[in-house]
């Protein structure tokens, strides 16, 4: 019997060991080559606070805005952020730093295409390849129910707005640029942040259906428009 005590009071205190390491390794910090939203936002915010406060406050903001909007054209290679205040504000247009794939949709994984239609920001990614990026929610539920009607099961995703001047299939900007784009949308998430991506500017060239235009075609492209109408 005082073996038997024995090896449970060692099988405890050997138990009780792996449970005090697993707790040290669960509240251990993250390696310092971790980054968060936070750690960012406090690295960066005041600078991009100074380079963007003539743009805010042209727009009407004294702070960063609590919503925001990002539309994204293809055709003349150009991101728009915009602010919300009683109506959407243009703060920033940027240059697309690199552009992959033609006019049209994303239909396949490896097309090298950048989506088109109305998405969300999915997430914001501090630690990216591209120094700091927003995953684009692609496919979205269009995406997904026109894939469905045709036949395509393999439709790619991971599409990011990143820095650096390389893409596949995303939407680089540049590392300055990002940056203040990372920090405009830290301050608008986690509330929705759409993000339009449309061939050209249909404000400007209003989009007609051609001749072989599919019904998917039609609404996909008319409902682009429509949702542009709401931005200056």
């Amino acid at each position: 019997m005082r073996v038997r005590n024995r090896w449970r009071l060692l099988i405890g205190f050997i138990a009780g060991l792996a449970a005090l390491a697993w707790w040290q390794r669960s509240t251990r910090p993250l390696s310092r080559n971790m980054e968060t939203v936070t750690s960012i936002r406090t690295r960066y915010e005041a600078d991009v606070w100074q380079r963007l406060a003539p743009d805010l406050r042209q727009a009407g903001f004294d702070t960063f805005p609590d919503r925001l909007a990002i539309l994204a054209c293809k055709i003349p290679r150009r991101l728009t952020v915009y602010g919300y205040r009683d109506g959407w504000h243009q703060i920033k247009t940027y240059p697309f730093t690199a552009m992959s794939g033609l006019p049209g949709p994303k239909l396949r994984e490896g097309d090298r295409q950048i989506p088109e239609g109305i998405y969300q920001v999915g997430y914001l990614n501090p630690n990216s390849s591209y120094h700091l990026s927003l995953q684009v929610n692609y496919p979205n539920a269009f995406d997904r129910e026109r894939a469905a009607a045709e036949g395509r099961t393999q439709l790619g995703g991971d599409i990011f707005i990143h820095g650096k001047d390389v893409t596949i299939g995303c939407i680089p900007l540049g590392d300055p640029a990002i940056e203040e784009v990372f920090i405009l949308a830290a301050a608008a998430y986690p509330q929705g942040i759409p993000v339009i991506i449309a061939p050209d500017d249909f404000r400007q060239q209003p989009w007609t259906p051609p001749a072989d235009a599919s019904e998917w075609d039609i609404r996909l492209y008319t409902g682009i428009q429509t949702a542009l109408q709401a931005f200056p």
